[in-house]
């Protein structure tokens, strides 16, 4: 049987609308919504009743802020040792300062193996770099074992969850990619296959295994990387983990740089918060930890890619590098109002959610109009805070991001949104300005004037009202209405000031 490479189309996040114009195509999905509705509420039942057991979770939260920060602050020191401990070990590192140098490393590692694919792990990171795309291009085709990456991928689709990237997809649509097609890439799925869970998993275990079996080379990427120790850990559920881990002669695994943890002790707070906060889990049903290479057990070339990609950028900002702290658990997405309705692919970037709206403008900037959108793309109703295992201040964050979106517009001229509020500024700092545009006001209420009660006209100001409606203008000022009740017979009152 010939293999070739999955035909799917690579995944262009830069250049893509704003959020607000991709979040309204995605709101008329509606099977979309229903599927997000349905699973993100499923999810965080289960992370709430696990997350109840446990009497000192504040204590454990606070604990996991506490590592990662002061990682973050010798951050240098542990990556250093890290590496160290790693060459020890037999591992050959490398340092990537861009998504370009990490998936050259791969594709010349996987060549060096002699190999033209690779099996991988469910890795956010080598979606972030792209990897699966470059190694297209490069005439290697990637494999992804994960059952929810293999449904991503075989649907030419697009991951729109961290932790279930294909969690906008039902049963049914899922039967569908695999009876259409899993025979073009190897084992087809069986003819009479139903859309019963189980049936659906044993698909894709029959699928995978002749993949696994025959890979010369796997790519992973890893939750925790320990500097004391030169230990990798990778937390999965499925098992699909531990056979790219074990099987192949060569392991890649690309990882970003903030992953480290300075010992082996600090995996006790964090394996107890991941699987809890992600799965709804009390641990996870496989947790790997490798340490270099070791003759005949397991792989004997072992590589391990450390990728910054913007990641020293958001270290640099003393407030908004607390967004390293991230476990990719995934909490903030299943708890936000937002992401429930309009679904990963709004924000443009395989971090979605929350932490997305924090985390993509830091490693990206703001020049691109999706990501300069990103802070604004939440209601700032702190949810996300609240079920954080490792309290990452994301309202304030996004606040923060807020405030370096509109600084940087600033220099590049005059919006008619800053023109208004500029307006604004003088009238209310002006007690005759205020008082002119009051009765003003007053008038206005008292007029036909077309759009007034519903929409603002203009291409510019009707955008304002696309999603809510112009209030009527009082009839009457505050001012105007005490006056009127100060010269009423027996009232003596005066405005609180």
């Amino acid at each position: 049987m010939t293999r070739r490479t999955p035909d799917v189309a690579p995944v262009t996040w830069l250049g893509m609308p704003a959020f607000p114009a991709n979040a309204k195509v995605q709101l008329a999905n509606d099977r979309q919504r229903a599927n997000l509705t349905h699973a993100t509420r499923t999810i965080r039942a289960k992370r709430a009743a696990v997350v109840s057991e446990v009497d000192d979770w504040e204590q454990l939260r606070l604990a996991g802020a506490a590592i990662k920060d002061r990682t973050l602050r010798h951050l240098d020191t542990y990556l250093v040792e890290f590496e160290k401990k790693l060459k020890a070990a037999g591992a050959t590192v490398h340092w990537a300062r861009d998504a370009a140098e990490a998936n050259q490393v791969v594709i010349d590692v996987t060549r060096a193996a002699g190999a033209d694919e690779v099996v991988k792990v469910k890795s956010m990171a080598t979606q972030e770099i792209e990897l699966n795309e470059a190694l297209e291009e490069a005439g290697i085709a990637a494999w992804e074992t994960d059952l929810a990456e293999l449904i991503v991928q075989l649907g030419h689709d697009s991951p729109s969850h961290i932790l279930v990237p294909a969690i906008h997809r039902n049963r049914s649509e899922i039967r569908e990619i695999f009876l259409t097609e899993m025979g073009r890439y190897g084992r087809a799925a069986p003819d009479d296959l139903t859309d019963d869970p189980g049936r659906l998993a044993e698909a894709a275990r029959i699928h995978l295994r002749e993949k696994f079996l025959r890979a010369k080379v796997a790519v992973s990427g890893a939750n925790f990387a320990v500097a004391e120790t030169g230990t990798l850990v990778v937390v999965e559920s499925e098992g699909n983990g531990r056979m790219c881990l074990t099987l192949p002669e060569t392991l890649i695994t690309v990882v970003g740089i903030e992953k480290v943890l300075p010992t082996f002790a600090d995996l006790e707070v964090f394996l107890k918060l991941l699987p809890r906060s992600s799965t709804g889990e009390r641990m996870n049903p496989y947790t790997t930890m490798w340490t270099g290479a070791h003759g005949l057990d397991g792989p004997r070339d072992v590589h391990v890619v450390l990728v910054d990609n913007g990641r020293t950028n958001a270290l640099a900002d003393q407030f908004g590098r607390q967004v390293l702290r991230c476990i990719r658990c995934s909490a903030c997405l299943n708890i936000c109002p937002v992401y429930e309705r309009v679904g990963g692919h709004a924000y443009g970037s395989v971090y979605p959610g929350p932490i997305g709206a924090v985390l993509t403008p830091q490693l990206r900037g703001h020049t691109e109009a999706i990501d300069a959108s990103l802070p604004f793309a939440s209601s700032l109703c702190g949810a996300c805070f609240d079920v954080c295992p490792v309290r990452i201040e994301i309202p304030d964050l996004l606040v923060h991001l807020r405030r370096q979106v509109v600084d940087e517009h600033k220099r590049g001229g005059l919006g008619l949104e800053r023109l208004a509020m500029g307006v604004l500024g003088e009238v209310m700092g002006n007690p005759h300005s205020l008082r002119a545009a009051q009765i003003a006001s007053t008038l206005a209420g008292k007029l036909p004037i077309p759009g007034i009660g519903r929409k603002l006209p203009g291409p510019g100001a009707s955008a304002w009202t696309t999603s809510r409606d112009l209030p009527m203008p009082a009839a009457e000022t505050f001012t105007q209405w005490w006056r009127k009740r100060s010269d009423a017979p027996g009232t003596d009152e005066e405005p609180d000031r």
